[in-house]
């Protein structure tokens, strides 16, 4: 089994887990961390890497809210125009790209709704690229108190704190970089382990080839968790 936290529009290197060897769990009673994949995802623009942040608040203290709050109670931020600028970034950024304009539509209905949850709103996000991507993984989500994996010995690969925009990827033999096409890689030079959707509007349907290139033959097992329509 793999442990996930939840993710905004995740790295390759989370979707790879998502289409690995393993069922999948998202864990949603884990303590909300700052400076995560939980609210924030990396872009490739003509300047190099661009986080894109959401902006999200936690339980009220008069229902009972702490400074440490479960995933699951993270509320995106109502104030300001996030939503608006978040989008704006991905159309500057991936406009010229070759398969955004098949996509856009389907994302900005997304981004046009308002989601009181941070969970759900990453979710629904995952479930459009999975969709597009044409894979059904074996995915479910976690609600029953947080699951230590230490207990679990070697059944489960806990990788909530270890896929993280700071830390390098280079702990995992499962994952390697394969690099693909990309806008500005002439001025920025290739940008390893960007959202997902830096893949998806560069490359279309042959993200899945990407994708499967990125997991170690050696290291994964030859028996797909996922489902291919």
């Amino acid at each position: 089994m793999y442990l996930l936290s939840s993710a905004y529009l995740a790295p390759i290197h989370y979707y790879t887990k998502l289409i690995g060897d393993r069922p999948v769990v998202e864990e949603r009673c884990e303590h909300y961390v700052k400076q995560t994949y939980r609210n924030r995802c990396l872009i490739a623009t003509p300047d190099g890497i661009l986080p894109l942040t959401i902006p999200v608040e936690g339980r009220p203290k008069s229902e009972g809210g702490t400074s440490k709050t479960p995933m699951r109670d993270i509320r995106i931020s109502q104030h300001g125009r996030w939503r608006d600028l978040h989008w704006n970034a991905l159309v500057s950024a991936y406009e010229n790209s070759p398969f955004f304009q098949y996509y856009a539509d389907d994302f900005w209905e997304i981004y046009r709704r308002p989601h009181a949850f941070l969970v759900d709103f990453n979710e629904a996000l995952q479930h459009l690229v999975l969709d597009l991507l044409n894979y059904r993984p074996s995915l479910s989500v976690n609600l029953d108190g947080y699951i230590d994996a230490r207990a679990l010995g070697d059944s489960v690969a806990d990788f909530r704190e270890t896929i993280h925009p700071k830390r390098s990827f280079a702990f995992d033999p499962s994952f390697r970089i394969i690099p693909y096409y990309q806008v500005f890689a002439a001025r920025t030079g290739f940008l390893p382990n960007l959202s997902v959707v830096d893949l998806l509007f560069n490359m279309g349907s042959e993200s899945r080839i990407v994708l499967r290139q990125s997991l170690v033959a050696s290291v994964s097992s030859s028996a797909p968790a996922v489902v291919e329509r």
